[in-house]
């Protein structure tokens, strides 16, 4: 049984779609600046590198409301069923992050897989780990100088 493929390349898919796409978003301030909102696109940058519906092979990294790390990944083999295309992998909150980092590492490296993204895939990983983080309060600034013998007379 032979698999088979659209005789559509990626490059053709990204030269027809780079002007006008469901993902793209304009920006006019920044000198006009092109940004992706594809969930496959692991720095939301508008380019054919990071883009995730142009490529067969992509990877996608996103937090859910649970804290959870979700990673999804395109199968290259049937591109033409976006559906049953994607594999998710989720990695709870309580999972260590290096556990982490070396699950999206491996994935991004098998087979050849897409090794080119692999550093941008784990930094947002440790982005988004670190935005999940509870934020830690800081203590009230003591006043020194002037401000505090002003502040000991006063009481």
């Amino acid at each position: 049984m032979s698999v088979s493929r659209p005789n559509v390349s990626n490059d053709l898919i990204w030269q027809i779609t780079r002007n006008q796409n469901a993902y793209l978003v304009r920006r006019n301030t920044g000198g006009g600046s092109q940004f992706s909102r594809d969930p496959l696109n692991l720095v939301n940058k508008h380019s054919f590198k990071y883009s995730g519906f142009a490529n067969n092979k992509a990877i996608g990294v996103q937090s859910d409301d649970n804290g959870n790390v979700v990673v999804i990944t395109k199968k290259p083999n049937n591109p033409q069923q976006p559906a049953k295309n994607q594999v998710v992998t989720t990695y709870g909150p309580s999972t260590s992050t290096r556990k982490v980092y070396k699950g999206v590492a491996s994935k991004t490296a098998q087979h050849g897989y897409r090794a080119d993204v692999r550093e941008e895939a784990v930094a947002r990983v440790s982005a988004l780990r670190r935005a999940a983080l509870p934020k830690k309060e800081t203590p009230a600034s003591k006043p020194r100088g002037a401000k505090a013998r002003q502040a000991e007379k006063s009481e």
